[in-house]
């Protein structure tokens, strides 16, 4: 997939920082399969969690159509596996697995799930979300936009101080999220921030990798290389065991887009998202504030 469309127009560089300038702050990545944040935002993730954030990932669907054997629920514990095995390798601290039927989530309750979302985000009080652009075009997999849409108002609903009354008797308090990075899925969809991934080229390839059971890293290259191999080929590349074989080929075909949109800001690797910060989730306030600043007077 190729996401280099908008290099024309006005993207900010978010570049690697020294030190914990996030310490205290909250992201939660929100996938519906076991590939997504492998695939579209794991760099990302681990450089903010190097910089201070702690992360959660919560996936809503259990993925049993998406696996190497036909019984669905050796596919759902595989899939449930290695998605614990990425939060290792990532750094999260928790994963919540909500368990939405793969490929269906457009049949289920929106309100419960945006509902679930929203005990989320106040339980881990979440500042930064990760997911789906819910707005996003081309987008033919309705766990993707389901999910991404119900995210989004969760976000907001979050913050509200009337909805879910029986939270706050359980001791949670509004929380709304002030920061959303949203992946770029599909070709067209656009992106306004790319975020410098160089030094954690790497643990991305290592995080695509352990997901053996579906998507287009994984397995891939070991496989690639046994079929060479029975037609008396090789690729030099995939020389060495199977794993090594499987994150050469990561790094020559599945992160190449990283390594194009770097190129045309000027960085080794990068990843693409539709960012909305603070200031376009809650109003930019500043200038109500310089007015009052320059024209408020004392009471008499």
């Amino acid at each position: 997939m190729t996401i280099l469309g908008d290099a024309d127009k006005q993207v900010f560089i978010e570049r690697a920082t020294e030190g914990k300038p996030h310490a205290g702050k909250v992201l939660a990545a929100i996938q519906a399969h076991a590939d997504d944040v492998p695939l579209f935002c794991a760099g990302t993730i681990a450089k903010l969690l190097r910089e201070g954030y702690t992360g959660y990932l919560i996936q809503t669907t259990n993925d049993e159509k998406c696996g190497p054997t036909p019984s669905l629920g050796e596919t759902i514990l595989a899939n449930e596996r290695e998605v614990e095995e990425l939060a290792k390798v990532l750094g999260f601290e928790k994963v919540f697995f909500l368990g939405y039927r793969n490929h269906f989530m457009d049949g289920d309750s929106p309100l419960e799930l945006r509902a679930r979302l929203i005990f989320l985000f106040r339980l881990l009080k979440v500042d930064t979300i990760f997911t789906f652009n819910p707005w996003g075009h081309y987008e033919e997999n309705p766990d993707h936009w389901v999910t991404a849409q119900a995210v989004e108002a969760a976000c907001w609903m979050a913050a509200m101080d009337k909805d879910y009354l029986e939270h706050f008797a359980a001791g949670l308090r509004p929380h709304g999220v002030r920061e959303r990075y949203y992946w770029v899925t599909r070709r067209g969809q656009p992106f306004n921030r790319a975020v410098d991934i160089s030094a954690e080229a790497e643990i991305k390839v290592a995080a695509v990798s352990v997901n053996k059971s579906q998507g287009p890293g994984g397995s891939t290259g070991s496989r690639l290389k046994a079929e060479l191999a029975a037609r008396n080929l090789r690729l030099p590349e995939l020389d060495g065991d199977g794993e090594a074989a499987d994150r050469a080929y990561i790094r020559l075909f599945v992160t190449k887009p990283d390594r194009e949109l770097g190129r045309a800001y000027g960085l080794e690797c990068a990843e693409p998202f539709y960012y909305l910060g603070p200031k376009d989730v809650f109003g930019d306030t500043s200038e109500v504030d310089d007015y009052i600043a320059k024209h408020a007077v004392p009471l008499r």
